[in-house]
């Protein structure tokens, strides 16, 4: 049992730390480029950018802006001390985190820190290392597909970021672009020096072709604004190792739990069923079997769902912290509800999302759509940062100790 950084919720991880260390040792460096690719590959041949590619880069520089803002989170009330200060014209900043960003800990850190200091030795911490930036980053060229996903665990690259060139089109596309990047009409530019561009381009050989004027022009401040709330929402993702929950409760607890509930429900029916002979024991066997499959995805929807929620309301104090204006995210999901190319943006899985999530709605109505419920999370959000600045700031000109209000902890 642990408490999720930043928002404070409970959740079981049953990993245990040197399997948590084995994923990220799988997925470290070129590793995660190659478990990206098989993973896409289940639709097909991927196509992707490269990374000498205008997209790419524009992507990569907005990636490593917000990546700017992650240590903050891990001493907000000493990096973030002006957020009083702003004007309130201003992008407004998260107050402190009750819970700051810090490592994961591990089961075994306090019973090693009795037995220490029992034995008079000085403790030392086995704590994991937050899956913090450099993330890695792939551009799939889908020009049908309008949306991104995260994926993995670790540092060293063991985790990142997938993003669809039909997203960067329709943003692109709303706003007349500001000038060209450059002299060249072209939209490749120099190859980067580090040793996962070589990989990138090693893996996915692409061939250079000419592409039409407006494809190579500079984005707008407004248009990185909307492309660094897609981003912003899946570091968020990697940041509270959402990964590793959704394997936690997605191949080991709920199904387990459906499993032993199923097999106690047909003990009990067993002297009835035993009656009617093996056929009828059978087929009730079938159909826990089969139920058992579709409250197990039920489950996964919730957990999806309270991560989904978290990413948003942690992307908004990414978003602050990068510089960008986290108020604009409320107007860009809700802009999004109806896309026919988007879909919702989360840790990637095997089975199909809609289907999963159509099944949820109709046990447990559809009367608030899943975007409905995450945007009025994230305006709740926004209003406490509000009132705990107010609350702040009277405590402020009343001389009192600035610390956080009763409304800050619920």
């Amino acid at each position: 049992m642990e408490q999720t950084p930043l928002t404070g919720r409970w959740r079981l991880i049953i990993l245990s730390p040197e399997e948590e260390d084995e994923i990220a040792a799988q997925l470290a460096g070129p590793k995660w480029y190659q478990a990206v690719t098989d993973i896409l590959s289940a639709e097909g041949p991927p196509k992707m950018i490269p990374a000498n590619d205008w997209r790419y880069q524009w992507v990569r520089d907005t990636l490593r802006r917000l990546e700017s803002g992650i240590p903050i989170l891990q001493d907000e009330h000493k990096m973030n001390a002006h957020w009083l200060d702003a004007y309130p014209d201003e992008a407004p900043l998260p107050p402190p985190a009750q819970y700051p960003l810090r490592p994961r800990p591990r089961g075994t850190d306090s019973l090693r820190q009795y037995c220490d200091t029992w034995c008079g030795k000085k403790s030392s911490s086995s704590a994991h290392v937050i899956s913090g930036p450099p993330y890695s980053l792939l551009i799939v060229d889908r020009p049908d597909a309008s949306n991104a996903f995260s994926y993995g665990f670790g540092p060293d690259g063991a985790c990142g970021v997938v993003i669809y060139s039909g997203f960067l089109d329709d943003i692109l596309a709303k706003a007349p672009a500001r000038s060209t990047y450059g002299a060249s009409p072209t939209r490749y530019l120099p190859d980067e020096t580090s040793w996962w561009s070589h990989l990138f381009g090693s893996l996915f050989a692409v061939t250079p072709t000419s592409p039409p004027v407006s494809s190579y022009s500079v984005p707008t401040e407004e248009q990185t604004a909307e492309l660094a709330i897609l981003l912003a929402h899946e570091v968020a993702h990697l940041v509270l190792s959402h990964h590793l929950e959704t394997l936690s409760s997605g191949t080991i607890i709920v199904p387990a739990i459906i499993s032993m509930v199923a097999d106690f429900a047909r003990a009990l029916l067993f002297p009835v069923t035993m009656l009617f002979g093996p056929f009828v024991n059978d087929a009730v066997a079938q159909l826990g079997k089969v139920g058992s499959g579709e409250l197990s995805k039920v489950g996964e929807y919730c957990t999806s769902m309270s991560q989904e929620i978290e990413a948003d309301i942690v992307s908004a104090r990414l978003l602050a912290h990068a510089g960008f204006d986290a108020r604009e995210a409320v107007a860009f999901w809700e802009s999004r509800q109806n896309a026919p190319k988007s879909a919702e943006c989360s840790s990637a899985q095997s089975d199909n999302p809609v289907t999963t999530w159509a099944l949820a709605r109709q046990i447990m109505g559809a009367s608030h759509p899943v975007n409905e419920v995450r945007i009025e999370k994230l305006k709740s959000e926004l209003v406490r940062w509000e009132l705990e600045k107010r609350v702040a700031l009277r405590k402020r000109m009343e001389g009192e100790p600035e610390r956080r209000s009763i409304w800050g902890l619920i």
